[in-house]
C-alpha cells in the first residue's frame, strides 16, 4: 500500500535539533509567501531516505496551515563530495523554472551555517503517495501497470532535458561518466571501510577490477546517451498524486550530475533482480525470479516503455555492466550509511544498522548477475503501443517509422491527458456554463472556468497551440529580463510544449469537442491569433505589456477588422482611419463582429485601419494595439449568431471616436497590416479547421449514442438502412477532411504560410462544410431535440456555419485555390 507523505514523519530526534527561532527569522526573510505574523512552528523528521536529513515544517498562522520541507547536510565530518545540498538546489531550481519535469518547487538556499548549523534549502511540500515496496501490494493490476509506466515516463522526462538550455552546461562532465563513477565509488568504499569498520569485502575489490575492464565503449562519448542523470532514481523517490496514478514529484537529487543515463535506468530496474529488506534477512532474488506481481510489466517491457519515451537504443549488449555497476554503487552507499550509523550521524534511523549486511548482499548478487548467461532478450518485446512504429537507425537511435502524420509519444501522452481532462472536468460543466450564459449573469465569468484554467496549467495542458519558432522569439526578446525570470513566471507551461502545427492538430481536435474547452487551455480564438501577432511582430515592450498577461490567461483580447458599411471580405475596403498626430495615433471608425470584446476580461484590441489612404492598395493598412479602456472606445452592442450571443465571450460592434494611443502601439510599422494579417492567418485559421474536426467527431458520437438507444417503427434507429448509409458517408467525409487538415498543418510546418496557402484554403472550405453535413444528420437523428438547446448540436452547427464567413468566405478561398491551379497549369 502507499503511504501519504505527511504520514512518513517522526518526532524530531535529539541529535537533529534545530534552532527554530533562527529558522523562522530566515524563512520570513527568504521564503516567498511565508507568514509574517505570529506563528506556531512544528518540526518533524522524515524517516524515509538515509542521506541528507529531511524535515517537515508545519507553520500554523491563525486558521491557516502551510507546510514546507527543509533538507540539510548532516552534522559532523563528511566524506568528500558527499551531501551536496547546493547541487540539489541548483538542479531543482533549473528544472522548476525551465522544464515540465515533476519536481517540488524550491524557495531558498541557505549556505550560512550559523543559522541552523549546516547548509540547507527549503522547498515545497508535496502531499501525495509514496510507495516503499516496489511490489505495490494492495493495488489493482491496472494501478500497478500505471505506476510503473508513469515511473518510466518520469525517468524519461529527466533524460530528455537539454542541460545546456536550462543553465546546467557545467553541472558535470558528460564523457567517461562510468569510468569516473567507478573510481569515485571505489574511493568512497575504501574510505567507508577504513580501519575495518565496516568490514572490507575482498569480493568488492574484485568487482571494482571487473567494472574497470568492462566500461561500455559509448561511455567515452560526450553526446550519445549522455545528459542529466538523477543518480538515485527509484520508485520510492517518487511522489504520486493522492488519487491519480501520475508522478507529481521526483525527490532526492543529491547524486545528480551529467553523464551516462543508462546508469539511472539500470538502478531503477534493480527490484526486478534483487529485493532489499531491512532486517536480519536479505533476499537475493527480485520479483522477476520469485514471480512478478500481476500488472507489473516485465523488466523488458519496462525498458521498452522507457526506450519509446526517450528514443534510446535497446541496451541488451551492455546490460550486465550497468546492473553490476548499480549494485557496486549500492554496496558503496550502504557501506557509507553503516559507517555513519557507527559514528552516530546516519539520518535513516535504525534501518541504517543493516547497511553492512545489505552492502555485502549487493556485492554477492553483482557477481551472480555477471555470471548469468543471458540477462535481456536481444530485441525489445513488441507492445500494443507505438514501439512497432519505431525502428533502429544506423546510429542505434530509435527513429519514427516513415508513415505519414504519425503522432509522437509526447503527443499521444498529451492527447490522453486532454481526453481525461475533458471527461473529468469539461463535459460535466457544460450544462452549468450554458445555464450561466442564458442567465442575467451571462456577461460574467463562471468562477469554475478560472479554477479549470489553473488545473490545466498544473497538468501541463496550457498554451499547447504556441508554435516552437514563435516561442523562440519570445525567449530571445524577454529572457534577458531578470525580473521576469527570477519571479518564476517563465517556464515551458507559458511557452507551450514545443509542438509543431501538425502535432497540435491532434490536440486541437480534442478541444473542438466542446465549445467551452479551448478557453480553459488558453487555446481559444481570437486570443491565439492575437498572441501569435505579438509573438511574431511585437516589440519587447509590447510583449511585456500585453503578451505576458495573455500567455498567463489573466486577460483576453479582440481583433477588430470587419466593418458594417463595407464588404470586409476584401480588407482593402476598410475605412477606419489611423492618423499620426505627433507622439500619438488617433483612431476613428466602426468595427463589428469583434469577437471577445464583450468579455469582462478583455483588455486589448488589435485594430486594423488605414494610416495612408493614398499609398498602394496593400500598403494603406496598419495594425495597432488599443487598450479597451482608452477614452473613445465604445462597446455598442453584442451581435447574435443564429440567436446565440456566445456570452461571456461575445461578438461586439465597437466604435472608435478620436481614440488616442501612443505611436509605440503600432505593430511592425505603418503600412504593414496586410503583411501581419498573412502571418496571422496561417496557424490561427487552421486551428478553426482542427477544432471543427473535433466538433464533427462529437456530433458522430452523439448521433451513434442516440441511434443505439431509440426505436422507430419497431427497430433501433441504428438498424435503419438510411441511417447506416448516412453514418458511413459521415465517417468517410470526416476522415478525408481530417487528412486534408493534417496535410495543411504539415505543409505549414515545412513550407511556411505562403507556400501552404493553397492547401490551407482547401482545409478552410472543406472542414466547416463537412461538419455542417455531419452535424445536420446528427440533428436529424435527434429529431426536435437536435434543434433545441438541450443538446450541443445546434450551437455546434451555428459555429460551423459561421466559419464559412468568419474564417473568410468560401468564395475567397475557392478563388485562391483556382488561381494556384491555373498558375501550375501555365508552368
Amino acid at each position: 500500500m502507499a503511504t501519504r507523505t505527511a504520514e512518513m514523519v517522526d518526532r524530531l530526534r535529539p541529535a537533529y535539533g534545530l534552532d527554530e527561532d533562527a529558522l523562522l527569522r530566515y524563512a520570513r526573510d527568504n521564503v516567498p509567501g511565508f507568514p509574517l505574523g505570529p506563528v506556531k512552528l512544528t518540526v518533524s523528521q522524515f524517516g524515509h531516505g538515509q542521506s541528507n536529513p529531511t524535515f517537515l515544517l508545519q507553520v500554523n498562522s491563525g486558521v491557516s496551515v502551510q507546510r514546507y520541507v527543509l533538507r540539510k547536510k548532516p552534522a559532523g565530518h563528511l566524506l568528500e563530495s558527499a551531501h551536496a545540498i547546493e547541487r540539489e538546489f541548483q538542479v531543482l531550481e533549473a528544472l522548476g523554472l525551465h522544464t515540465q519535469v515533476p519536481i517540488p518547487k524550491v524557495f531558498s538556499l541557505c549556505t550560512d551555517v550559523s543559522v541552523i548549523g549546516t547548509a540547507f534549502y527549503i522547498m515545497e511540500f508535496l502531499d501525495g503517495r509514496l510507495f516503499t515496496d516496489p511490489k505495490l501490494p494492495g493495488l489493482t493490476s491496472g494501478q500497478r501497470r500505471n505506476i510503473y509506466n508513469e515511473t518510466a515516463k518520469a525517468l524519461a522526462s529527466i533524460h530528455k532535458v537539454d542541460p545546456d538550455a536550462i543553465g546546467l552546461k557545467k553541472y558535470g562532465r558528460r564523457d567517461n561518466y562510468c569510468k569516473r563513477q567507478v573510481e569515485r565509488w571505489a574511493k568512497q568504499y575504501l574510505a567507508s571501510t577504513e580501519d575495518g569498520k565496516p568490514y572490507r569485502n575482498p569480493k568488492m575489490l574484485e568487482l571494482i577490477d571487473w567494472l574497470r575492464q568492462h566500461i561500455p565503449l559509448q561511455d567515452s562519448s560526450k553526446s550519445v546517451g549522455t545528459g542529466l542523470v538523477h543518480g538515485d532514481f527509484r520508485i520510492d523517490n517518487l511522489v504520486f498524486h493522492p488519487t491519480e496514478d501520475r508522478v507529481i514529484g521526483i525527490l532526492d537529487w543529491e547524486l545528480s550530475t551529467l553523464g551516462n543515463q543508462m546508469c539511472d535506468v539500470a538502478y531503477t530496474c534493480l527490484p526486478y533482480i534483487m529485493e532489499m529488506k531491512y532486517g536480519d534477512e536479505v533476499s537475493y532474488e527480485g520479483f522477476e525470479m520469485t514471480g512478478i506481481p500481476e500488472g507489473i510489466p516485465s523488466q523488458a517491457e519496462f525498458l521498452t516503455e522507457y526506450c519509446i519515451a526517450t528514443g534510446k537504443p535497446w541496451p541488451a549488449a551492455e546490460w550486465k555492466f550497468y546492473i553490476a555497476f548499480s549494485m557496486f554503487r549500492g554496496a558503496s552507499i550502504m557501506a557509507g550509511i553503516y559507517r555513519r550509523w557507527i559514528m552516530g550521524n546516519a539520518s535513516g534511523g535504525q534501518r541504517a544498522q543493516y547497511g553492512e549486511k545489505l552492502a555485502n548482499a549487493f556485492i554477492d548478487f553483482a557477481w551472480g548477475f555477471i555470471n548469468l548467461k543471458s540477462v535481456l532478450p536481444d530485441q525489445p518485446p513488441s507492445l500494443a503501443r507505438d514501439y512497432s512504429n519505431k525502428f533502429q537507425g544506423e546510429n542505434g537511435d530509435l527513429k519514427v517509422a516513415s508513415g505519414r502524420f504519425l503522432p509522437s509519444s509526447q503527443v499521444l501522452e498529451l492527447r490522453q491527458k486532454l481526453l481525461k481532462f475533458m471527461k473529468d472536468h469539461i463535459y460535466p460543466m457544460e450544462t452549468e456554463f450554458s445555464k450561466r450564459a442564458h442567465s442575467n449573469m451571462r456577461w460574467t465569468v463562471h468562477p469554475e472556468e478560472e479554477n479549470l484554467k489553473e488545473l490545466a496549467k498544473r497538468e501541463g495542458l496550457w498554451n499547447l497551440w504556441l508554435p516552437l519558432d514563435s516561442a523562440a522569439r519570445a525567449r530571445e526578446l524577454l529572457f534577458d529580463r531578470v525580473d521576469f525570470d527570477s519571479q518564476g513566471k517563465w517556464n515551458n507551461r507559458l511557452l507551450g510544449a514545443g509542438l509543431s502545427n501538425l502535432e497540435y492538430g491532434y490536440l486541437c481536435e480534442v478541444m473542438g469537442h466542446s465549445l467551452s474547452a479551448p478557453q480553459v487551455f488558453n487555446c481559444g480564438a481570437p486570443d491565439t491569433g492575437n498572441m501569435e501577432v505579438l509573438l511574431r511582430y511585437g516589440t519587447k515592450e509590447q510583449q511585456q505589456e500585453w503578451l505576458i498577461p495573455l500567455l498567463e490567461g489573466k486577460i483576453r483580447s479582440g481583433f477588430a477588422m470587419t466593418e458594417p458599411k463595407v464588404a470586409s471580405s476584401d480588407a482593402t475596403n476598410i475605412e477606419c482611419s489611423i492618423t499620426r498626430e505627433r507622439d500619438s495615433y488617433v483612431i476613428n471608425g466602426t468595427k463589428w463582429w469583434t469577437s471577445g470584446a464583450m468579455d469582462p476580461r478583455c483588455r486589448l484590441l488589435i485594430v486594423m485601419g488605414k494610416t495612408d489612404f493614398n499609398a498602394p492598395l496593400h500598403r494603406q493598412q496598419s495594425m495597432i494595439l488599443v487598450d479597451i479602456k482608452t477614452p473613445g472606445v465604445h462597446i455598442k452592442r453584442p451581435l447574435l449568431v443564429f440567436g446565440f450571443d456566445d456570452a461571456p465571450h461575445g461578438h461586439a460592434e465597437v466604435s472608435f471616436e478620436n481614440v488616442r494611443v501612443p505611436v509605440t502601439n503600432i505593430l511592425l510599422g505603418e503600412g504593414r497590416g496586410f503583411e501581419i494579417a498573412q502571418g496571422r492567418l496561417g496557424p490561427g485559421r487552421l486551428h478553426h479547421c482542427m477544432r471543427t474536426i473535433g466538433a464533427a467527431e462529437r456530433a458522430m458520437q452523439l448521433m451513434v449514442r442516440r441511434a443505439l438507444s431509440r426505436k422507430v417503427f419497431g427497430k433501433l434507429i441504428a438498424e435503419q438502412g438510411s441511417f447506416l448509409s448516412n453514418l458511413a458517408e459521415c465517417r468517410i467525409e470526416l476522415e478525408r477532411t481530417r487528412l486534408l487538415v493534417l496535410e495543411a498543418a504539415d505543409q505549414l510546418d515545412r513550407l511556411g504560410n505562403k507556400k501552404a496557402r493553397g492547401i490551407i484554403a482547401m482545409a478552410k472550405v472543406a472542414a466547416p462544410n463537412m461538419a455542417l453535413k455531419v452535424i445536420d444528420i446528427a440533428m436529424q437523428v435527434h429529431g426536435a431535440a437536435g434543434l433545441s438547446s438541450d443538446t450541443v448540436l445546434a450551437h455546434l452547427y451555428a459555429v460551423a456555419r459561421t466559419l464559412r464567413i468568419a474564417d473568410g468566405p468560401d468564395e475567397v478561398h475557392l478563388g485562391t485555390i483556382a488561381k494556384l491551379e491555373l498558375r501550375r497549369a501555365k508552368l
